[in-house]
């Protein structure tokens, strides 16, 4: 996406320079008129008189033969055949309407997870953001209909709602109130409030009433909220409010999900399991690696992020320098992570995770392969039975819901994660089990086992990456498979050794 940042500028330049070209066309062609609009008005006095002069006679016979033809060519060259030419090239990288989509549902999932209303997102009110930037009455009306067209009523009603108050506050728009109070009173009527659906639509009514579903919807929802109160034996209800509808007025509905109240919580720094008496039990340290020689003269700073299951972070462990020859060597070949779907064992994307990834092999650079001796010094483990680095970029609303690293059926992982950038708001990792949050630190490396000594996975360490709310999100992971660790780290004699 920052590439298109600068593609977006070349355009504009480019679009300059086409309306540049076009008003110096439209200069040649008036300064044309005017000089032919004097010599008409001349001629056209007394025709006779003005052709009884040869030299006129001439320019006439020259003006109509030649420069009149000058003048047809002039109008019919076509200054915008640089500009789409550019366009054309550019075209290819541009975002579709799956990539449109993408993006407002990602706003929709940090409005949800961070519990930040429409009128905050419409407004640019967010935390950390030092660049302003607001969503106009048309970018809510779609943001809403993008929703609406997912039958997601839910997040339907908050985006038309936001729109309808920013009509309402007169700013500008294209589109209609009447569209805008179609799509919102069958969204609310969705979400099984008939009251405010009629009022609504009565609304509708009032300013189109010649509307092709107005005047039906209207009916029908009131033939409906009749019957419902007939069956609850009450004559009448009182009217909906007037008030609009806030974040909270309807409940979100679930989903699949067990665990998303807890996880979005932790995102949010709710519900941290933090103890005083646990954070007494978390140490910093100088760690050398079980003596080992590289690490000897520099060891490594480690902290207890956790005490059960043991989370270290390591700090200092990449280097900017390196950060960026590992962000260079991934980008261009960042494509969507994939998920392994249960059923058919194919790689495929989800919606659960929203990322892009890279992997990189030790041969191909030499920062790729010290990283990966400095995990084996670090961990005291082999890295020559575990998977390629991967480097992946948490964008607009990217995230992992709950996960498990290791697989169930044949558990074959260990995880070690190096946080190449820090994150203005949201993005990190929680453990909805035991309530832990870690946040990414720029540089740093977080380590912890999934799996038991025995081999066992340790079910514990389920975790998420939150969506990030404000910046982008680089890591690097690695995870290291127990083939190989036979002497490195001995198998326990229970189960959760």
């Amino acid at each position: 996406m920052t590439d298109l940042i600068y593609t977006e500028k070349e355009l504009v330049q480019s679009l300059k320079e086409y309306i540049k070209a076009e008003e110096s066309k439209l200069d040649a062609v008036k300064s044309w008129a005017d000089k032919l609009d004097v010599v008409t008005r001349a001629s056209t006095l007394d025709p006779e008189g003005y052709l009884a002069h040869p030299v006129n006679a001439y320019k006439l016979m020259k003006r109509l033969n030649t420069e009149w033809s000058e003048l047809e060519s002039l109008v019919l060259q076509d200054p915008s055949d640089g500009f789409i030419s550019n366009m054309t090239v550019h075209r290819q990288y541009f975002p579709d309407q799956e990539d449109e989509k993408g993006a407002a549902k990602a706003l929709m999932r940090l409005q949800d997870t961070y519990k930040l209303d429409s009128e905050s997102f419409a407004r640019g009110k967010l935390p950390g953001m030092h660049h302003n930037a607001i969503l106009t009455v048309d970018d809510c009306y779609d943001m809403g209909k993008t929703a609406y067209n997912e039958a997601d009523y839910y997040h339907a009603v908050l985006w038309m709602q936001q729109a309808l108050r920013q009509m309402d506050a007169e700013e500008e728009h294209v589109v209609s109130k009447a569209d805008v109070l179609d799509y919102l009173s069958y969204s609310v009527y969705q979400m099984g409030d008939l009251p405010r659906a009629i009022e609504l639509t009565r609304r509708l009514v009032a300013i189109d009433s010649s509307h092709q579903r107005a005047g039906g919807n209207l009916r029908y929802f009131e033939k409906l909220l009749s019957k419902q109160l007939n069956e609850l034996n009450q004559e009448g209800q009182e009217p909906a409010t007037e008030e609009p509808i806030q974040l909270g007025t309807y409940k979100r509905p679930n989903d699949y999900l067990p665990e998303r109240e807890i996880y979005e919580a932790l995102c949010r720094g709710e519900g941290v399991k933090m103890t005083t008496e646990r954070r007494s039990r978390l140490y910093c340290r100088y760690h050398d690696g079980n003596r080992n020689p590289r690490l000897l003269l520099q060891p490594m700073k480690e902290e207890d992020e956790w005490d059960s299951p043991h989370i270290v972070r390591y700090l200092n462990a990449l280097s900017d320098q390196e950060i960026e020859k590992i962000k260079e060597l991934a980008k261009p070949r960042l494509a969507r992570a994939t998920v392994r779907d249960p059923i058919t064992g194919v790689l495929t994307t989800a919606n659960y995770r929203v990322s892009k990834s890279a992997w990189l092999e030790g041969e191909e650079d030499p920062v790729i392969e010290r990283v990966n001796q400095r995990i084996e010094d670090i961990t005291g483990l082999t890295t020559q039975t575990a998977e390629l680095l991967q480097i992946a970029n948490y964008g607009v609303g990217g995230q992992y819901e709950p996960h498990f690293d290791f697989s169930r059926v044949r558990v074959t992982s260990r995880r070690g994660l190096k946080c190449m950038s820090d994150v203005e708001a949201g993005g990190a990792t929680v453990f909805p089990d035991f309530g832990a949050a870690i946040y990414p630190k720029k540089g740093t490396a977080v380590f912890w086992y999934n799996l038991f000594r025995s081999g066992e996975g340790d079910y514990r360490t389920r975790h998420a990456a939150c969506p990030v709310l404000v910046g982008s999100k680089w890591v690097s992971n690695k995870w290291i498979h127990e083939r190989g660790q036979e002497f490195r780290r001995p198998c326990g004699l229970t189960e959760v050794d």
